[in-house]
């Protein structure tokens, strides 16, 4: 999953991101860590982010 390189592309903090997703900022801290999440929060996280789903959970985002 890309959300840190997303996140930090935009120059979004991960409070920031939450504001703006409604995802909690302790979900997207273990999303980041873990490396996984439900379907609806990763549909929550790209529509922030204003990416496809493919685009935030492809391992290798130049394939």
């Amino acid at each position: 999953m890309n959300l840190k390189e997303l996140r930090t592309s935009r120059s979004l903090s991960v409070p920031e991101l939450s504001r703006l997703s409604g995802v909690p900022v302790r979900t997207i801290e273990n999303i980041e860590r873990n490396d996984n999440c439900e379907v609806r929060t990763a549909i929550k996280l790209s529509t922030a982010l204003q990416v496809t789903l493919d685009e935030l959970c492809r391992d290798n985002p130049e394939e």
